[in-house]
């Protein structure tokens, strides 16, 4: 393995684009404005100023706003509270690898749909459904994939809303990407769809985090929903930890209040831009046979090589100095000729210079 490994493995940011400067000065002020907030145990819910923040984000209360240690423990709450052996669940396919390895441990009868260029195949779900299947929980990457770097449009949006209305199932809007946007404009959540549609719904929980816009080690997450879902999680929350850290919610509340939250998702979102744009550029030039969608925001490329065994092409790209994650590693079964690219930690003259290295392990297996 080469010593000077470039990785496309991680969604998480380089050093370079974090603030860190406006990290410490937020962590000082959290101290000179609430010394006995940041230090206490506080509450399963989380700290009341950030909750009160994210509550106006979301246009609800703040009982219906939970903060966790990063979105992953928002969901495994979630999950907790809904699925046992047995309890009958749909997934995106390809999904997020924790969240499949979650809903194994817990022992979910899981069910998959299948992804086309804009996301869900909604009425893959509808046929699921007819079909007699019953999901306590749909879960769903909306906005910016991962692994597959697609955005749902509206319409299907509303669908699964409506949806989820009529067969009395919890829709999980996993959305940790969304601020993360280098072109267009955000559609509205499922969330306020849900809540903005006539009728009686609760059907939705929204849960995101501050990895991906200020950084990863803050390990700030949360969750939006009705009381009748963030209740019993709530008393999972106080039986599992009493209270999520109090000091780094208090930190990232100052982070906002000074402006650095509105400054830091405009640097990582430029930033990360120009990256996948290069990413973009180098594969079609050294992989020409590669197929994949173009993100518009996020961390992901999701990469389909014809002919490659995505296991064996990590392989031989981790003697070539690069890493990348199988694409196998994101279905319950299937996806040997896809791979996910992550180009959050390499800088521009690094996704070059790993693409090159990525071509070339490749052409060492006769594939690209």
């Amino acid at each position: 393995m080469a010593a000077d490994q470039i990785s496309f493995a991680r969604g998480a940011p380089s050093l370079d684009i974090v603030d860190v400067e406006g990290l410490k000065a937020a962590a000082v002020a959290a101290f000179d404005a609430d010394p006995a907030g940041v230090t206490a145990y506080g509450t399963s819910v989380g700290y009341l100023p950030l909750r009160e923040w994210l509550a106006n984000r979301h246009g609800v209360s703040p009982d219906e706003i939970l903060i966790t240690n990063g979105s992953m423990q928002a969901g495994a709450f979630l999950f907790d509270s809904i699925v046992s052996s047995g309890t009958p669940v749909v997934v995106e396919r390809p999904t997020y690898d924790r969240t499949l390895l979650g809903l194994k441990r817990r022992g979910a009868h899981i069910h998959t749909v299948d992804l086309d260029s804009q996301g869900i195949i909604v009425e893959q779900l509808e046929d699921l459904i007819a079909s007699g299947v019953k999901p306590a929980l749909v879960h769903v990457i909306p906005n910016f994939h991962n692994p597959a770097g697609c955005t749902l449009p509206l319409d299907r949006r509303t669908r699964l809303v409506e949806l989820a209305r009529e067969h009395g199932f919890v829709l999980f809007e996993d959305d940790p990407y969304r601020d993360v946007r280098f072109e267009g404009e955000p559609l509205p959540t499922m969330l306020d769809i849900d809540r903005d549609m006539p009728g009686e719904g609760g059907v939705v929980i929204h849960a995101s985090s501050f990895t991906k816009t200020v950084c990863p080690g803050v390990r700030v997450g949360w969750l939006a929903g009705p009381t009748s879902l963030i209740g019993p999680i709530r008393n999972l929350a106080t039986g599992t930890y009493i209270a999520p850290g109090m000091v780094a919610q208090g930190l990232v509340n100052e982070f906002i209040l000074s402006g650095a939250f509105d400054r830091s998702v405009a640097s990582v979102s430029k930033a990360l831009g120009e990256r996948v744009a290069t990413l973009v550029d180098s594969l079609r030039r050294e992989l020409p046979t590669a197929e994949f969608v173009v993100p518009k925001g996020g961390y992901f490329l999701w990469l389909r090589l014809p002919g490659a065994d995505g296991v064996e092409l990590a392989k031989v790209a981790a003697n070539q100095g690069v890493a990348i994650v199988p694409g196998a590693d994101f279905m319950d079964e299937g996806g040997e000729e896809y791979i996910r690219l992550a180009y959050s930690a390499a800088n521009v003259a690094e996704i070059e210079e790993g693409v090159t290295r990525l071509a070339r392990a490749a052409r060492e297996l006769g594939v690209g």
